[in-house]
């Protein structure tokens, strides 16, 4: 696992989608754009992969095979208070928003969206993310 203090060019993204093509898709957009991104389609991965590497932005889906992503949200929150986490769902009501927000999630973007508009609100979370960070230190 790479140290916290060397600053990454690449930023890593994980995103945690059970539906197979909506998860290569996301993938092949981000990383067009230079995103690493790491994959799992279930609660259990997601929280696996979240708790043993490091990223700069956790995207979870609303409905996984083991529960909800409010729950993996939650749990994640549990060990990583900081990195941010955006919400990529079609669950489109303002509820469903206020919950993932009231979770611990930055923000919530309805699908389908745009390809352009998912990747200008990916790059704004982690580069908001890595200001604070390096103003902090």
């Amino acid at each position: 696992m790479q140290s916290k203090n060397i600053p990454r060019t690449v930023a890593r993204v994980l995103y945690v989608e059970d539906h197979e093509d909506t998860r290569e898709l996301v993938t092949l957009v981000l990383e067009q754009k230079s995103f690493e991104v790491v994959t799992g389609g279930t609660i259990a991965s997601g929280v696996e992969l979240a708790g043993s590497e490091q990223f700069d932005l956790y995207v979870l889906d609303s409905w996984l095979p083991d529960g909800s992503g409010l729950d993996l949200c939650k749990q994640i929150r549990k060990f990583d208070k900081a990195t941010p986490i955006l919400f990529y769902s079609a669950a489109a009501y303002e509820i469903d928003r206020d919950q993932a927000i009231k979770s611990g999630a930055q923000a919530y973007l309805v699908k389908p969206s745009h390809p352009s508009e998912l990747c200008r609100l990916v790059e704004s979370l982690i580069e908001s993310h890595r200001r604070y960070h390096q103003a902090a230190s």
